[in-house]
């Protein structure tokens, strides 16, 4: 008997895109459960043309999501689960990364410079020093963000003064920008067949040409930034149809979720009443805590941002968010920059063999830092080295360090609202990781709580998707939404030696400062060096020679 008569019947399915920094991946849960019943993820590639510059091809990003598409309901099929049981597809992204596309050919126009990128630093300074008192926190009564090289309009201005088909394509009307999820929404909706150009208010707040308070793009913005506001996508809320899908299996359902991944992660999380918080260790790592209806200005270095309006007629809803640009990458910079790791499970394995990183601390600024100290001219160091030293004790200094920074912006969450957090809520991807778990708690010195259902962000893309009006097949009542089972990790040190710990840390991060200027020193092609900060040469060659003579001692023993 053929398999299709076998088909389950499951009630109704909402699926997700998530298209993340490092892969892509579409997921399909139960609206009625929240049980995730099939997945497919693609790894991205990135480039790094420059110092400092980090891109990605925004048609293989493209091509992933279609190809996790079609292999998640090939594998649906071979559950016999019927894929026409799909109500609805949400979308949730990376942040902040900048695309700009010709609207007529739907070509990009360059590759999409990733929001880790750092060659907007020199615009960036350029910028403080025309506000006044050479403040970065100037436009942050409107945008509740510093300026920064992180945020999108200052990645698009460098697109529009450097590359000669952005600025053509913006001077004859063809040219649109986006973050990712307008760039995938506008394709999967049409494209230059008519696709929907649009954004949600979560994404929309990250771009530094957006105004929290009214949620619209706001003009003194755009002036400020020679940004036309004819290339910028709609701003919708996170919870509505956006259009349909045009093509493939899934063609002819809405698109009807959208949110900034750490949003998502937020939602997926269920933090919905004001002081809920998750720290999501991604390629990154981001502590969002809800503040409700109003916004919360920081005085502590942490960004304001909208967490999600999951409705055209519901209200917006606010977080507080530490962002910490190194988490997961250096796992990825252990591995392919120096391989003394070979997958990202070595890394635990090599730290647990030792459990203690015997006073070694990597501060890894390989973008600066972010939260709470916004510092451009921070670059990563290994300091503390000893002959005794060896890739083990590195290894774990590596897992501390995404412990330690995330200590930093729970204490400026902490003294921002002035009520302690009593445990974390967490997800992403290196919570997979156990001794990295309980090296937080110890260092928080608070339990820290993670789902056994780990695919946080895409749920929450998923339930504003399945929650919209004209599809209503998810309910996001208290009532109604699942019970999620967790594991729990206490901390088993004393808080005396976590505090010893973290001032040591502190101190290795304030070495980290100022090593790199934007001024450029000649090599050859006019570019500034990593090594027009002579001092910054020196260490990274002297980290490198001891991390390589210690890695040959251990293999000597």
């Amino acid at each position: 008997m053929a398999a299709s008569s076998h088909r389950i019947m499951m009630g109704p399915l909402v699926a997700a895109i998530d298209q993340g920094t490092s892969s892509t991946r579409f997921l399909v849960f139960n609206a009625k459960t929240a049980e995730l019943l099939s997945h497919h993820q693609v790894e991205i590639k990135q480039s790094f043309p420059k110092e400092g510059w980090v891109e990605e091809d925004p048609k293989e990003i493209l091509q992933s999501v279609y190809e996790c598409m079609e292999r998640t309901c090939e594998k649906l099929t071979q559950l016999n689960i019927d894929i026409s049981n799909i109500k609805a597809i949400g979308v949730t992204n990376q942040r902040e990364t900048t695309l700009v596309w010709d609207k007529e050919t739907g070509e990009p126009l360059y590759n999409a410079i990733v929001w880790l990128d750092l060659r907007t630093q020199s615009t960036v300074e350029r910028l403080i020093n025309k506000t006044p008192g050479r403040n970065k926190n100037h436009l942050k009564h409107k945008t509740g963000l510093p300026i920064s090289t992180y945020f999108s309009a200052v990645k698009l201005r460098w697109l529009m003064d450097n590359v000669d088909e952005v600025h053509d394509a913006v001077v004859s009307h063809r040219a649109m920008f986006g973050t990712v999820d307008s760039w995938l929404i506008w394709c999967l909706t049409g494209g230059k067949s008519g696709g929907v150009h649009c954004t949600d208010v979560t994404n929309a707040s990250r771009t530094m040409l957006f105004n929290i308070h009214t949620l619209d793009w706001d003009p003194e913005l755009c002036t400020y930034f020679g940004i036309p506001m004819e290339i910028l996508p709609r701003v919708r809320s996170s919870s509505e149809i956006y259009g349909l899908m045009k093509s493939g299996a899934l063609s002819g359902i809405p698109i009807s979720g959208c949110l900034g991944d750490q949003s998502a992660a937020l939602v997926g999380q269920m933090c919905f009443q004001d002081g809920q918080a998750k720290n999501t260790y991604g390629t990154g790592c981001f502590l969002l805590r809800n503040t409700g209806a109003k916004p919360v200005m920081s005085e502590h270095g942490l960004l304001t941002t909208v967490a999600y309006k999951l409705g055209r007629d519901q209200p917006a809803c606010y977080a507080l968010e530490g962002s910490v640009a190194i988490a997961g990458a250096v796992v990825r910079w252990l591995q392919d920059n120096l391989g003394i790791i070979s997958c990202s499970e070595e890394l635990e394995k090599f730290a647990a063999s030792v459990g203690t990183s015997y006073g070694c601390y990597f501060v890894p600024a390989f973008s600066g830092l972010y939260a709470p100290y916004w510092e451009p001219s921070a670059r990563g160091i290994i300091c503390g080295l000893t002959q005794f030293t060896n890739k083990n004790h590195v290894a774990f200094a590596a897992l501390e360090a995404v412990c330690f920074q995330t200590r930093e912006i729970l204490d400026a969450m902490n003294q921002d609202s002035g009520i302690p957090l009593t445990q974390l809520q967490v997800d992403g991807g290196m919570t997979s990781n156990k001794l990295l778990m309980q090296l937080q708690a110890d260092i928080l010195c608070i339990p820290v709580v993670k789902p056994s259902m780990p695919e946080t962000t895409a749920l929450g893309a998923a339930m504003a998707a399945g929650a919209a009006e004209g599809v209503s097949v998810w309910s996001l009542n208290p009532e109604d939404l699942s019970e999620v089972t967790s594991e729990k990790f206490e901390p088993q040190i004393n808080p005396e030696e976590s505090e010893f710990r973290y001032a040591r840390w502190k101190k290795a991060v304030q070495k980290s400062m100022n090593w790199e200027t934007t001024e450029p020193v000649g090599n050859g092609n006019g570019e500034a060096s990593i090594f027009s900060s002579i001092p910054l040469g020196f260490y990274i060659i002297g980290s490198i020679l001891m991390l390589v003579g210690a890695k040959h001692l251990a293999g000597n023993n």
